[in-house]
């Protein structure tokens, strides 16, 4: 649960040992490890938490087999382990799940390098998971694969997660450990000493303009792509290059899959995937350079668009797929260290820490976000004063046993998203918010607890981030809002001005950068 906006503003006054900038995956992950080595720790969001790349990830856990054909072999390893140690953390939230790999005639990759870095990829987890299939095995798995030319391919494991839950889950950790976190708080300018040392943040709540100074040990700076805009306001000169992945959404029942697949793409050979997720299929990603305004919610371009829909098309040629088959777009923004290499999915993927008055913590992968909060604290130590109290426990938390009428799928995928304080309320949930909302696997209950318990304050918070009823639904869900309206605005506490104007402001954000060119 998320404290109310009112008392964490009164609490802001308070000495604290960090102040994090920045409400993503980064961010979120040193949150929850701060509080959890006991530091006092308050995170700051100029817009929701996830907003950013943390909402709109191609949400694989995985290690990035294309970095080993980089030559980027420490951070395949890194993000192995990472993978491993999430699994066994947060169970349910992140789900292992099965790729294939097709191999094709005239692959620049054949069976001998496939089988060498599958063979490594494994070694980094500690175990051999990966095995070759031939042709008619592998169409058993994907019945609509295109059969022409196709040579065999290989089945190996990785992971997928929901972005923002995973975001939500880290910051509701840290707050339950005696964390702070506030959305719609811009940082406006630092606090600094007359030798130029920063020892604080200015923030103004966007909401009210309610304006305050929070006085800190350390100022980290995680707001990634957003990172140069806030080094600059300290006179650091940019460093970064920002580079859009897009993806298409699509029906689970238009390309039916258990698997992830590995495409090559036609034109250029760029791995592309396409992966089951939340009863959808997703198909990524893109990777171009980004030079539009950071503070307009990014878009699919219509040349991404072509790009992704041509790739898919050749993978299942007998399904038909087509433009009327997407349901949802959606972009988003990362930061690499800019070496200027080309193509853009050539920039190394590592994780950077600079120290320059204020600790930025950036580039790295959603993979590798706790490694990333380590890192940056190692960076602090010399900052911060003895932790509160002893560190608590990796651990997962114990899941509690799901009442008698609750499916246990139905208790791990509530549990795993929301915490387990939702188990402890299910007596409280009425018949009617039990039951999926149709066309999704998303319960009522899980839209009546992020309303109530997890900070939302737009429309777009609950649609796009909370649940994901705004890239599952038809139209964004549109027309959904239009026939639960009575029950959806009592759920927010709404009057009928109000809810028009969120319905209206949402309708332009879907439109505008979730809606199919």
């Amino acid at each position: 649960m998320i404290p109310d906006r009112k008392e964490v503003w009164e609490r802001l006054a308070e000495p604290w040992d960090l102040v994090i900038v920045g409400g993503g995956i980064t961010g979120a992950g040193l949150l929850h490890e701060a509080a959890r080595l006991g530091f006092r720790a308050v995170l700051l969001e100029g817009r929701d938490f996830a907003w950013g790349t943390s909402s709109r990830s191609g949400k694989m856990v995985h290690g990035g087999l294309r970095y080993l054909r980089q030559g980027q072999v420490r951070t395949t390893w890194l993000s192995v382990r990472e993978r491993e140690r999430l699994l066994r953390a947060l169970p349910g939230l992140i789900r292992p799940l099965g790729f294939l790999w097709p191999l094709y005639a005239g692959d620049p990759i054949g069976r001998p390098a496939a089988a060498l870095g599958l063979w490594i990829y494994d070694a980094f987890a500690g175990r051999q998971a990966h095995r070759y299939l031939g042709p008619d095995a592998l169409r058993i798995y994907v019945p609509h694969l295109n059969p022409k030319g196709l040579r065999g391919g290989y089945r190996y494991l990785d992971a997928i997660t929901d972005d923002a839950r995973l975001v939500l889950r880290e910051i509701q950790a840290a707050v339950g450990q005696g964390a702070l976190a506030l959305n719609y708080a811009r940082v406006e300018g630092f606090r600094q000493t007359r030798t130029g040392a920063v020892e604080g943040v200015r923030v103004r709540d966007v909401l009210t303009g309610r304006e305050a100074e929070v006085r800190a040990r350390a100022v980290v700076n995680a707001t990634g792509a957003w990172a140069d805009q806030l080094r600059g306001q300290l006179g650091r000169p940019p460093r970064l290059r920002l580079l859009r992945g897009s993806h298409l959404v699509l029906p689970g029942w238009r390309l039916p899959l258990a698997q992830g697949v590995i495409l090559l793409h036609p034109q250029d050979h760029r791995p592309l995937y396409v992966l089951p997720w939340e009863g959808m299929v997703l198909v990524g990603t893109t990777d171009v350079d980004h030079a539009e305004d950071l503070d307009a919610e990014p878009r699919i371009h219509p040349e991404e668009f072509v790009y992704l829909l041509t790739a898919l098309r050749r993978a299942f040629p007998d399904l038909d797929l087509g433009e009327r088959d997407v349901v949802a777009t959606f972009a988003g923004v990362r930061a690499v260290v800019g070496t200027g290499r080309q193509p853009p999915s050539r920039e190394p993927r590592d994780h950077v820490v600079w120290d320059e008055g204020i600790l930025t913590v950036t580039g790295g992968k959603l993979t590798t976000f706790r490694a990333m909060a380590r890192d940056a604290l190692r960076a602090l130590r010399r900052r911060l004063p003895a932790p509160a109290h002893p560190p608590a426990p990796e651990e997962p938390e114990p899941v509690p046993e799901p009442p008698a009428d609750l499916d246990p799928a139905v208790a791990v995928r509530l549990v795993s998203r929301y915490g387990p304080g939702i188990l402890s309320r299910w007596a409280e949930i009425s018949s009617e918010d039990r039951e999926r909302i149709p066309g999704t696997e998303i319960l009522w209950a899980e839209v009546r607890w992020a309303a109530r318990f997890e900070g939302v304050v737009h429309l777009d918070d609950l649609l796009l981030r909370r649940t994901r009823l705004g890239l599952c639904l038809p139209e964004g869900g549109l027309p959904f809002l239009r026939r639960h309206r009575a029950r959806l605005q009592a759920m927010l506490g709404w009057d009928e001005a109000r809810w028009a104007w969120e319905v209206q402001r949402y309708r332009q954000i879907w439109e505008t950068s979730y809606q199919p060119p």
